[in-house]
């Protein structure tokens, strides 16, 4: 996978020429927001939050054998994968680039553009796939609200259109934030406490 070639690629670079592991942040409160950002960050990684609900809800459940037992094994072992994805590309990353490391590892790499461009491959078939899955309960509640509070007609027509729509306004609104990473901590913690912390308790 993608994340496979950032932490090879980076590990097989070797170290930064001068690298730096020092804070780039010049205060305490920079420093602060910066921990913060980096919590976001982590929690975004373990994306999947507003679908959790969903799957759970799709598990037969009784009494005698509740759904939240089998979800929480499914949950624990989903969390088990990611963080063997991700986390060998966060501290290899680090360990290579140090400080001047890149939101995006893949930049900090440059070369072999031909490496670069198979990663950007692979994420794009990742996001292809789980666009559609985390995009679910979107469709399904904008469907609803067509078809029972503005008496739209239930059809594949409605259903194309709007779906197709939602994607074009998710992609124009992708494209004109460019600073993604700044965003990871604010998303991440929008979306990672709610829906982990206080739906769970």
């Amino acid at each position: 996978s993608y994340s496979t070639v950032a932490w090879g690629a980076s590990a097989a670079k070797g170290v930064k020429e001068n690298v730096q592991y020092t804070s780039t942040s010049t205060s305490t409160a920079g420093s602060v927001f910066d921990f913060f950002n980096a919590l976001g960050t982590v929690a975004f990684a373990y994306a999947g939050h507003n679908v959790v609900l969903e799957i759970q809800a799709s598990i037969p459940s009784t009494p005698e054998k509740p759904s939240k037992v089998p979800m929480w094994r499914g949950c624990i072992v989903a969390y088990i994968i990611v963080a063997l994805c991700y986390f060998p590309v966060a501290i290899i990353g680090y360990w290579m680039f140090g400080n001047a490391v890149e939101d995006n590892v893949l930049i900090s790499l440059e070369k072999p553009a031909w490496l670069i461009a198979m990663a950007n491959f692979f994420v794009v078939l990742h996001v292809i796939g789980s666009y559609q899955i985390f995009a679910m309960p979107v469709f399904d509640m904008i469907e609803s609200v067509l078809v029972k509070k503005m008496n739209f007609e239930p059809s594949r027509i409605l259903r194309f259109v709007v779906r197709n729509v939602y994607v074009a306004f998710t992609m124009i609104v992708a494209i004109t934030i460019p600073f993604f990473g700044g965003l990871l901590g604010f998303f991440g913690g929008f979306a990672f406490a709610p829906t982990t912390y206080f739906v769970s308790h």
